[in-house]
């Protein structure tokens, strides 16, 4: 799970790094987050570690819904964090698109 939230702003970088139906990992503090980039440049951000083995979650297959872990295909609900699979919940995190289309996540 995530470290407890702060509520402060992060600014992680323009749209334009992450295409459309990717992910990509930050580096925000102690926390490592994955953020996603859906059609209609809809964003979720999601705890990056899979908390059953480990595995990069932005590096799994991901829908409008779900992103299943590349390692051993656990799945997340990228709104709730929870798992469909038997796997613990991971932490989502509140992010949106700043006016200057750069991606700001709070935590």
């Amino acid at each position: 799970m995530a470290p407890a939230s702060t509520g402060a702003v992060h600014r992680l970088g323009p749209l334009d790094e992450i295409p459309v139906g990717e992910a990509r990992t930050y580096a925000v503090g102690d926390a490592q987050i994955a953020v996603f980039r859906l059609r209609g440049d809809v964003l979720r951000a999601i705890d990056a570690v899979c908390p059953h083995a480990g595995g990069p979650l932005a590096d799994g297959q991901a829908d409008a819904e779900v992103v299943i872990c590349p390692l051993h295909s656990h799945v997340f609900n990228l709104a709730t964090g929870e798992s469909s699979s038997g796997a613990p919940p991971i932490g989502c995190h509140p992010v949106r698109l700043a006016a200057d289309g750069r991606i700001e996540l709070t935590l």
